[in-house]
């Protein structure tokens, strides 16, 4: 069976999260059962399905945030929270 494919909110509501810097706060759910992106209370919600091992979370979460947002992975930075559950990301130009 298929996985379902994860729903994102519009890619402009994201960036409209970002601050003037570009930096835009995540909370990150790991080892979740559904992955997916939500907005609630200013911050973006990312659920993925990866453990949070060996950086494998990580790298999903910025994978997924890429593709919410249209962009390559490489045109986001992870600034702060590489071992905590919320972070700071920068989106590069």
């Amino acid at each position: 069976m298929a996985r379902p494919r994860a729903d994102y909110p519009p890619a402009d509501a994201i960036r409209a999260l970002a601050d003037g810097e570009g930096r835009l706060a995540l909370r990150v759910t790991p080892g979740a059962r559904a992955e997916g992106i939500e907005i609630a209370e200013g911050k973006v919600l990312v659920k993925v399905r990866a453990k949070p091992k060996d950086g494998e979370a990580n790298d999903a979460v910025l994978k997924m945030l890429a593709a919410a947002l249209g962009i390559a992975a490489s045109r986001l930075e992870m600034l702060r929270g590489a071992t905590g559950r919320d972070k700071l990301v920068r989106l590069l130009p």
